[in-house]
């Protein structure tokens, strides 16, 4: 049984990815790896070791990378795990040195930015060069995740600790400039709308939500949905709502984006958190961290399908075909 084992795993990992099914890649924090899920049958193909504490995923634009921040545990980390997807295999561990808690990931432009909680600042990895070649302090406490706009020309993070979305936007002679906007506490799950006029974050502190202009770049709503601890913000493809994973009460909520307000709370279990809507828009992966699972919601019927069972405490998501 052991021999076979072996000749199944060799076959997993010398097929390449590009040839099979979609593939659900989650990272399980709890057992510092990631892991290739077939999404229909919820089987896991491969599993592979990364750095500690690893929290977030994100892929190259070609889909040919997969980029993983080590946030660590009682240690704080200070590695990105470079991922050959075809090859499930790590291609590179970057260190960081004396960047610490790396966490939130965002690619544009052939680059990936991250964020760096423990130093108060963002940094960009340069994958041709395998090197970290810009770094900037942001100068806010708990600067935990970034997203690069649409259009790519500003990056987005959130400031946990300083309660405050900031703006990076590029300008002459490769200089960045921050704008810093306020929102409520302990802002965290931040997204932008698809026609890229809109970025709406969740504040983890008071269960509210900001919704901030992006060419203005101010707050222009704000409404309460209630969550005890909110987690992740992700909107659907078609922009029509809004998904906030609720880590307090075991909740994801689903926002009307047109009517600002709630549609309807479904119970996933303990302690949701990491969220991934397909490309097609039709379900979306809810990282179920206090039950090792992931539960997959129909999106039209907005009810929980089914679920997939992973590795110790899931969090991360991303989707390859």
């Amino acid at each position: 049984m052991k021999l076979l084992n072996v000749i199944v795993a060799a076959i997993a990992a010398a097929t390449p990815l590009s040839s099979i099914a979609a593939q659900l890649l989650v990272l399980n924090k709890g057992d510092s790896t990631l892991a290739f899920i077939d999404p229909e049958s919820g089987k896991t193909s491969v599993t592979i070791a990364t750095g500690d504490g690893p929290h977030e995923i994100e892929l190259s634009s070609d889909n040919q990378l997969a980029f993983v921040s080590n946030y660590g545990g009682s240690v704080a980390g200070k590695t990105l795990s470079v991922i050959e997807v075809d090859k499930r295999a790590e291609r590179q561990r970057v260190d960081l040195k004396e960047l610490r808690r790396p966490h939130g990931l965002s690619s544009s432009k052939g680059y990936l930015y991250f964020t760096i909680e423990d130093s108060r600042s963002v940094g960009r990895y340069n994958s041709k060069t395998g090197t970290v070649d810009w770094t900037f302090d942001t100068k806010q406490e708990r600067t935990h995740m970034i997203l690069a706009s649409r259009d790519g020309t500003k990056l987005f993070t959130s400031n946990m600790g300083s309660n405050s979305i900031g703006v990076l936007e590029r300008g002459a002679n490769n200089q960045w400039h921050q704008t810093l906007v306020a929102v409520g506490q302990g802002p965290e799950g931040l997204d932008e709308s698809p026609d890229g006029r809109e970025l709406w974050t969740a504040h983890s502190g008071d269960g509210g939500i900001s919704i901030i202009d992006t060419s203005t770049k101010k707050v222009v709503h704000t409404f309460d949905i209630e969550t005890k601890r909110s987690n992740r913000l992700k909107f659907t493809p078609d922009g029509k709502h809004v998904l906030v994973s609720d880590l307090g009460s075991g909740e994801l909520v689903i926002i009307d984006v047109r009517q600002r307000a709630e549609r309807t709370h479904l119970s996933v279990g303990r302690s949701p958190t990491g969220i991934l809507i397909e490309p097609e828009g039709t379900r979306a992966y809810v990282a179920v961290s206090g039950d090792n699972r992931i539960a997959v919601v129909d999106l039209k019927t907005m009810s929980v399908q089914r679920t997939i069972q992973t590795g110790n405490n899931p969090d991360g998501m991303a989707w390859v075909r």
